[in-house]
């Protein structure tokens, strides 16, 4: 059922040709540690360039690249959509914050979101960069991890906007299965363990992001009156800046 689920996940997350068809797909949608899992497989081979004795700046550039290969865009695009839907101005309910999250037209406060969300985790790629391979490999992973689980967080406990997406998602879960997913972020420090990282800055990295999350959540369900498949992908977006910039700083100075 997990491996299912996970094929699910990994077919609805990434790029990756991973088949699975109907049974996969409400596998993964009625459990919700299948998107914490697809953190391990994405921030695994996202963070490989991080491991090349290459220069800084290239790995760096190679981390983004490979994480928009095996993504693609569409949580970008959520984000785009949720940038365009925060910029709106004035005493505007949420049914007219939801037209704009669904407009298919990307506005300046889309491409802002965007723009500043690529540059700021270009910054903190240079500084998973400019660690050791073996630090930058786990901070990253755990950063994606991070991400993943901060979904997992929303699905569990918030409410749909709409009908799609977020409510084929959220009908189907429950806070009780936060458990399995908590189980799931465990093997993280095993590994910091295993490869003398300490455990500060995969903590930091895997936290900051769920907190992003849960902010997201929260402005999100007074914005919209519950989450979206364009929040998911926010949070999923947002959420790795933070945890890529948490686990470098902390691990830098802790």
């Amino acid at each position: 059922m997990v491996l299912t689920a996970l094929r699910g996940a990994l077919r609805f997350l990434t790029r990756l040709p991973v088949g699975g068809g109907d049974a996969a797909w409400e596998a993964f949608r009625r459990t919700p540690v299948s998107i914490t899992l697809a953190g391990y497989v994405v921030g695994a081979l996202a963070a490989l360039p991080l491991v090349v004795p290459i220069p800084v700046p290239s790995a760096a550039a190679l981390y983004l690249v490979t994480l928009v290969l095996l993504t693609g865009v569409t949580h970008a695009d959520g984000l785009a959509d949720l940038g365009d839907a925060a910029a709106v101005h004035g005493g505007v309910d949420a049914a007219r914050r939801r037209e704009v999250l669904k407009d298919s037209q990307t506005g300046v406060g889309g491409a802002l979101a965007v723009s500043l969300a690529l540059v700021t985790l270009g910054l903190g790629a240079l500084g998973l960069a400019g660690t050791l391979s073996v630090v930058g490999f786990t901070l990253a992973l755990a950063a994606e991890v991070g991400a993943k689980t901060g979904i997992a967080l929303l699905v569990c406990t918030q409410k749909a906007a709409h009908e799609g997406l977020g409510s084929a998602l959220t009908e189907a879960a429950t806070p009780t299965d936060l458990l399995p997913v908590v189980v799931a972020v465990l093997p993280l420090f095993a590994l910091a363990s295993a490869v003398g990282t300490g455990y500060a800055g995969p903590f930091a990295a895997v936290v900051a992001p769920v907190a992003v999350a849960w902010l997201v959540g929260r402005w999100a369900a007074g914005a919209f009156g519950g989450i979206s498949g364009d929040v998911l992908g926010a949070a999923n977006e947002l959420g790795r800046v933070a945890g890529v910039h948490a686990g470098v700083i902390v691990w830098t100075l802790w």
